[in-house]
C-alpha cells in the first residue's frame, strides 16, 4: 500500500543537532573529542554501584577535604612500593595532596630499592605454579620474591646497605640520633644514590617526599630488611641500637604534630591496607584525648580504608570504620568510606580522580 502525503498544506521541518566544532586535524573521522580528564570521566560514568561507587565517593570526599584547606595522612601497608604505587603517589605528593605518610619499613625501603635496582628485578607472571625447588633456585640466585616480582639481593639490599652503613657508623661515633626515614632522606638528598638510578626519579614517592621533607611515620621499622641489617650491625658492634630513634619517639613526635596541625577541623586519614601502618598513627587521637586530656584536639575528620579483609575474623584490617568510634578515633559525623577491593587496582584510580586525570 502506497503512502500518500497528508491532504492540505503541511510544513516540512528539519531537526538539526547542535553545531559542533570540527575535530582536530588528523583525528579519525567521527571520533569524539577526548575529555580533559579521561580517567575521572570514565569513573564518573561507569563506577556507579557497590565498591565502584564507594571508590568515587571516597575520592570526592578526599578532594573536598583538601579543598577546604585541611591536611591528609596516607598510610601504606602491604607491598605497595614494590607494586610501584610510587608512580602516582609521587605526583600526589608533588601537588600537595599528601601532608604526611605512615608506612611499614618495607614500603620505605622498597621504593628506594626499585629506584636503584629496577633493571635487575624479575617478574614471574605464573608464580603460583612455582615448585619448592624453583623457589629455592630463586633464593640461590639472590632473588627475593614478592608475589610476582623478585627483588635482587645484591643490587637492591646490599647496594643500600653500603651507603646507609656510612651514616649509621658516623652517627654512632658522633652521638647523633635519627628516625629511620631520615637516613633514607639523607641518602637521597646527598646525591650518592644517583649513580644507580634505573627509573625516572619522578616515579619514586620517596624522592618526592625527600624533596619536600614530607613528615613520615614508620612504626615497626625493625620488621624490614634494613631493620634486620641494622640489628646485624649492632650485634657485630658497628653501631648501637640506641642511635636509632624508636617507635615511641615517633608517637611523641606525631602527638605534637597532630596537636599543632589539626586546628579546629582535624586531619584526614586515607588508609591503604591495614596493620601497623594504619593502626599506629590513628591511635594518636585517643591517646591525646584519654591519656593527655587534650580534649580540645579534634577527631580525625575524614576516613577511608581500602581493604580486602573481612570484619568477622576479628582483625584490625577488617574492622569497619564505625568500630573506630568506640575507640575514640573517629567521631559520629566523620565522613567514612571503605572500599573492599584490591589496593593495587583501587588506589591508583582514587589518586587519578583526585588529580583530575
Amino acid at each position: 500500500m502506497a503512502l500518500r502525503p497528508p491532504s492540505g498544506p503541511f510544513t516540512l521541518r528539519f531537526y538539526l543537532s547542535p553545531r559542533r566544532s570540527p575535530p582536530p586535524e588528523g583525528s579519525p573521522p567521527n571520533t569524539p573529542l577526548m575529555s580533559a580528564r579521561p580517567i575521572s570521566a570514565f569513573l564518573e560514568k561507569h563506577f556507579l554501584h557497590f565498591n565502584a561507587a564507594a571508590l568515587v565517593d571516597a575520592a570526592k570526599g578526599y578532594k573536598a577535604h583538601k579543598a577546604a584547606g585541611r591536611k591528609m595522612l596516607v598510610s601504606l601497608a602491604g607491598a605497595m612500593s614494590t607494586g610501584e604505587l610510587g608512580k602516582i603517589l609521587a605526583e600526589m605528593i608533588r601537588r600537595g595532596q599528601v601532608d604526611i605518610i605512615s608506612c611499614t619499613g618495607a614500603n620505605l625501603e622498597e621504593d628506594v630499592m626499585n629506584l636503584v635496582a629496577h633493571d635487575h628485578y624479575e617478574r614471574i607472571p605464573h608464580y603460583r605454579d612455582l615448585t619448592p625447588q624453583q623457589e629455592r633456585d630463586l633464593l640461590d640466585r639472590g632473588m627475593n620474591r614478592v608475589t610476582d616480582t623478585c627483588i635482587p639481593e645484591h643490587e637492591a639490599f646490599r647496594r643500600l646497605e653500603k651507603h646507609v652503613l656510612d651514616l649509621w657508623t658516623a652517627d654512632d661515633k658522633s652521638g647523633d640520633r635519627r628516625f629511620p626515614h631520615e637516613y633514607f632522606y639523607a641518602m637521597i638528598n646527598s646525591g650518592v644514590l644517583q649513580q644507580y638510578y634505573q627509573i625516572d626519579p619522578k616515579d619514586s614517592w620517596m624522592v618526592a617526599a625527600a624533596e619536600r621533607n614530607l613528615p613520615i611515620i614508620c612504626p615497626g621499622w625493625e620488621d624490614s630488611t634494613l631493620g634486620n641489617i641494622f640489628a646485624g650491625h649492632c650485634i657485630t658492634g658497628d653501631c648501637k641500637p640506641s642511635m636509632m630513634k624508636s617507635g615511641i619517639e615517633y608517637m611523641i613526635w606525631l602527638a605534637d604534630w597532630y596537636t599543632r596541625e589539626a586546628g579546629r577541623d582535624g586531619i584526614g586519614f586515607f588508609q591503604i591496607g591495614g596493620g601497623i601502618a594504619g593502626d599506629f598513627p590513628i591511635c594518636v587521637v585517643p591517646m591525646l584525648h584519654q591519656d593527655l586530656q587534650r580534649e580540645e584536639v579534634p577527631f580525625w575528620s575524614y576516613f577511608c580504608q581500602i581493604s580486602d579483609s573481612t570484619t568477622s575474623y576479628g582483625s584490625y584490617s577488617g574492622a569497619v570504620p564505625n568500630e573506630k568510634i568506640t575507640w575514640g578515633k573517629l567521631d559520629i559525623d566523620t565522613p567514612k568510606f571503605i572500599i573492599e577491593s584490591d589496593a593495587t587496582i583501587v588506589a591508583p584510580l582514587v589518586f587519578a580522580y583526585i588529580l583530575d586525570m
